[in-house]
């Protein structure tokens, strides 16, 4: 266990290495995670009404978003690989963009927090994919962990 004022991700040697998780005790661990991608009132008009060109961009931002969940750890280079036991995804189109907000769950010895905050980010690029020709401005901006439930630090909720 390294003192409280180190750096969990840095060894006695000053070097990166991933945490030794093996002694934690596996608990039911969430987190929760939101964005948004902000899009021109004109592609909002196209996604209300199913007239993107490229096709169905939520059902397509919503498995990338789970396949974004899955895999965190290849991405995020000291992410421990765990187990998810569930993905939830929520896009809802609104009058500036599309709001994201990912829920993970794992029962497991660390938290989803990474995951959940790297499934909101593939599903922003996908919607950014998909509607790049219509909205070259398109940004994803405001991704961020509003909640994480479970492990040893406990719950955490956003001001």
């Amino acid at each position: 266990m390294t003192p409280e004022n180190s750096f969990t991700h840095i060894n006695d040697k000053g070097q990166a290495h991933m945490v030794d998780v093996a002694h934690r005790e596996i608990t039911v661990r969430a987190a929760t995670a939101t964005g948004w991608v902000k899009l021109s009132h004109e592609v909002v008009a196209l996604l209300r009404e199913g007239g993107v060109p490229k096709g169905d961009v939520l059902a397509t931002a919503r498995i990338a978003a789970i396949m974004g969940a899955k895999r965190t750890p290849d991405l995020i280079p000291l992410c421990h690989p765990i187990a998810l036991h569930g993905v939830e995804v929520d896009l809802e189109v609104r009058d500036q963009g599309v709001f994201i907000r990912m829920e993970v769950r794992t029962a497991d010895r660390t938290g989803v927090e990474m995951e959940a905050l790297t499934a909101v980010a593939v599903a922003g690029l996908t919607i950014i994919d998909m509607v790049k020709a219509l909205d070259p401005g398109a940004t994803i901006c405001d991704v961020q962990v509003e909640k994480k439930s479970g492990g040893r630090n406990g719950d955490w909720v956003r001001d």
